[in-house]
């Protein structure tokens, strides 16, 4: 007889240790989103407002350099100005003297060369007007940055310097002429180079040199 199959026992299964984890929800009202959203646009206005103020100094700072620099050229001008002021005087007095005295003449023209030394021994002008900060506080937006005064103010002066350095070429235009060299044209030489002078730079000069003193006070008002 076959022997009758035993049942196999089933394993127990074992027990799960792992349990399942709550989820938590929590539930915020609308005052912390509102209070969350007023914090965000807070610090982006903050950071906007620090950007324009530290912006503002910067370019404050920028400007009154930029005036000063100005200033300090304004003042070489002046000082360089009163200097060839001066200068061209003795220029104009030598021109007179030359125009009434026919021997002096003959020591400035001398075999078709034309010494102008006898003139004006250190040249057409003795000094340079400069226009390095002028230009580069343009070149930075000066016009936008000070008052509307001040800036007609600097333009006339250095126009006016523009002017004034103009004389050099003015009279060069009279001296490198073939008719100037010429014993018959002395008179109309001479009086040329007057005329050029006295229009050019030496009529322009006190004005220009009260212009620089306005030009002073009014960048130290606007500083």
């Amino acid at each position: 007889m076959q022997e009758e199959a035993q049942p196999v026992p089933e394993t127990p299964h074992k027990k799960s240790h792992h349990k399942d984890t709550p989820e938590v929800y929590i539930l915020r009202d609308w005052k912390e989103y509102l209070g969350e959203s007023f914090l965000i646009i807070f610090s982006v206005i903050l950071a906007l407002v620090l950007t324009e103020y530290f912006s503002n100094l910067h370019e404050k700072r920028d400007t009154k350099e930029l005036l000063d620099n100005i200033k300090t050229e304004l003042i070489h001008n002046k000082k360089a100005e009163q200097e060839q002021y001066t200068y061209q005087k003795n220029a104009l007095k030598a021109i007179d003297s030359a125009l009434k005295t026919p021997s002096f003449q003959q020591k400035i023209l001398v075999n078709n060369e034309f010494h102008l030394g006898y003139i004006a021994p250190e040249g057409v002008v003795n000094r340079d007007l400069s226009t390095v900060a002028w230009e580069i506080a343009k070149s930075h937006n000066i016009t936008t940055k000070v008052s509307f005064k001040l800036i007609a103010k600097l333009t006339d002066i250095y126009a006016n310097q523009a002017r004034i350095d103009k004389v050099e070429e003015k009279v060069a235009n009279v001296l490198l002429s073939w008719e100037s060299r010429s014993p018959e044209n002395m008179r109309t030489t001479l009086l040329l180079l007057r005329d050029n002078y006295k229009g050019w730079a030496f009529d322009r000069a006190p004005s220009l040199i009260a212009k620089y003193d306005e030009a002073i006070k009014m960048i130290e008002e606007e500083r």
